[in-house]
């Protein structure tokens, strides 16, 4: 089976295809947006990259979302259900972490089915 490496770069590739399955790396807002305008970039550009890949949001399959604060998770989930496919929703899990710097309040990983 081939690998297909999307947007690749020294550290990571922004999505790898593998045997009908895409992985994408785990996305995050812009640091100076509040929670719902990152979860809004985030979800946009889960959608860029699906669609690179040959995909789509109704063939997700799962969706970790990480928070820096779980006081959020309400605005959070009001972005993310105006979003997700209400036919295809995915299994999901929603946690709270130290994100990669402290203006980052939220980073979404999905893999999905080709």
């Amino acid at each position: 089976m081939t690998i297909q490496r999307i947007e690749p770069n020294a550290r990571m590739s922004e999505a790898v295809v593998h045997g009908g399955t895409v992985y994408l790396t785990g996305q995050v807002g812009r640091p100076e947006d509040g929670i719902q305008d990152q979860v809004r970039t985030v979800l946009a550009e889960i959608d860029r990259l699906l669609a690179k890949a040959g995909s789509n949001k109704s063939r997700i399959l799962q969706a970790t979302i990480w928070l820096a604060d779980m006081a959020d998770f309400g605005e959070m989930n009001k972005v993310w259900e105006a979003w997700v496919d209400p036919q295809s929703p995915p299994a999901r899990a929603t946690g709270e972490v130290k994100l990669a710097g402290p203006d980052y309040k939220v980073e979404i990983i999905v893999v999905a089915a080709l």
